[in-house]
């Protein structure tokens, strides 16, 4: 993968990034999506942050290669502790746990006044960063759900509006399983749910078998999920 050619999970981050926009790639690890998105025309300026010395290095030596210094500057920070107040309009935060992305925008806030789009891509844990959108006033206006290596994503994109709109139907189904990707009801979000339905089960299977006392809420709480999935899987 290079800033020429994304792989598949990033190309699709790409495409919801605003014509004009001055973007933000928190966690930018080799900075090809500032990169490609520069070299695209989909977006004039890009500020690509990384908190590693490592991965921060890369992001250099990259936009260095591009020629792109004069409109990709890279930083080196945590979360969005890069940006000054009022400088990014699309903020990407990609291949993290969707706690650690949560975290990252609560911690960050300040920096979002200017902020038009958010494209946030939780590895595990989507669930966390619908809730935080919610909480914090962003309205989700898409999903996607893509299979990349033998691994499932899901791209979330949020802008400031009416943060309840989507979740018309149950609230909690909605956290957990996506408004947008339950309408879709694609292949792949089909097998995401089948796999998480397998991997419940077999977390019930060890408790069964370690033969410990005291598991029986826990039993419970996966059978309750299990339950969810198949009900949403029914359609």
């Amino acid at each position: 993968m290079n800033h020429e050619k994304l792989s598949k999970r990033l190309e699709h981050v790409a495409i919801h990034i605003q014509k004009g926009s001055i973007l933000a790639d928190i966690g930018s690890d080799h900075a090809y999506l500032p990169c490609y998105a520069v070299n695209n025309g989909l977006c004039d300026h890009a500020i690509a942050g990384e908190v590693v010395e490592g991965p921060y290095q890369s992001a250099r030596r990259q936009v260095a290669i591009t020629g792109l210094e004069g409109k990709i500057e890279v930083r080196k920070g945590d979360g969005l502790e890069v940006l000054n107040p009022d400088e990014a309009t699309c903020i990407t935060i990609c291949g993290m746990g969707g706690t650690l992305i949560s975290s990252i925008l609560e911690s960050g806030k300040g920096k979002l006044g200017k902020a038009e789009r958010l494209i946030l891509q939780p590895n595990v844990g989507a669930a966390n960063v619908r809730s935080w959108l919610i909480d914090n006033g962003w309205e989700l206006c898409g999903e996607e759900v893509l299979e990349e290596d033998e691994k499932i994503y899901e791209i979330l994109i949020a802008e400031k509006g009416a943060p309840l709109r989507p979740y018309r139907a149950n609230m909690q189904t909605g956290l957990m399983f996506g408004p947008y990707l339950m309408e879709q009801f694609s292949d792949t979000f089909i097998k995401k749910w089948q796999l998480e339905k397998k991997h419940l089960e077999r977390i019930i299977e060890q408790l069964d078998e370690s033969g410990r006392g005291g598991l029986e809420t826990k039993r419970n709480e996966l059978k309750s999920q299990i339950s969810v999935i198949e009900e949403v899987l029914r359609g």
